[in-house]
């Protein structure tokens, strides 16, 4: 009977094993090689100005409007972000379960580091954490992102127009969104509510500016940005105030 190679007869189902194992191989290597690359990658610098990471914001955010998000990994990177973060900007944002800040913006993880409350307005634990952001992170914009149809900013409306009367710690809540209704309906606009949710980014926008005695010398060396933005619920884009 011959042997030779050419004349044996391979069994049934050896070609499909014998690709079935290269292809584990392969994979194992490639994990291997993913592997490697995650764990020896840096995490980007932050060492960026805050017209430029307002830039990044923005374009990211053109992206998640179109629906046309970058490709991403959310694995690579993690073993260096361990040791160290480098956000490009600080969002303080409503905590709306319909917005999210990373999303919207089309960012990797630890690229934003966000503070969020309902309404978001500025109190002293949030300015804390923005002055961490600042100082320490380095991160050289601070972004206040409001939202259309914003049930805080709303019910701080029906307090001031309507009497109307909230449970629980509610009540303080509203009382920090309260001045920026007050301000909002002087000039009589055709929508409160719209006027109101711009109006209160701007005050914390004010507010974070002129901030002592970590965020104002940061803004008036030039080392800080501050911004403040409105997202769209039914296009996910945001436009600045």
């Amino acid at each position: 009977m011959c042997d030779c190679a050419a004349c044996v007869t391979p069994s049934p189902d050896s070609t499909p094993r014998r690709r079935l194992l290269l292809g584990a191989a392969g994979l194992a290597a490639f994990g291997a090689t993913g592997w490697a690359e995650t764990a020896n990658a840096e995490v980007p610098s932050n060492d960026i100005g805050g017209d430029e990471a307002l830039k990044r914001l923005m374009a990211g955010n053109a992206r998640y409007a179109a629906n046309k998000p970058n490709m991403r990994d959310f694995s690579a990177g993690r073993a260096a972000r361990v040791k160290t973060q480098k956000p490009i900007a600080a969002i303080l944002s409503c905590s709306d379960s319909r917005v999210a800040p990373e999303l919207a913006f089309d960012q990797n993880p630890g690229d934003v580091f966000i503070v969020r409350v309902a309404g978001n307005f500025i109190n002293d634990d949030g300015l804390a954490s923005f002055e961490f952001a600042a100082k320490v992170l380095n991160a050289p914009l601070i972004l206040v992102l409001g939202h259309n149809n914003c049930g805080a900013v709303d019910a701080a409306i029906k307090v001031l127009k309507e009497n109307a009367e909230l449970p629980g710690h509610l009540p303080q809540l509203v009382n920090a969104i309260k001045p920026a209704v007050e301000r909002a309906s002087k000039g009589d606009p055709k929508n409160l509510l719209t006027a109101s949710i711009a109006e209160n980014v701007r005050q914390a926008v004010q507010r974070l500016q002129t901030a002592q005695p970590v965020l104002q010398g940061m803004v008036q060396e030039k080392k800080l940005m501050v911004a403040g933005g409105v997202y769209d619920l039914a296009t996910g884009k945001v436009t600045l105030v």
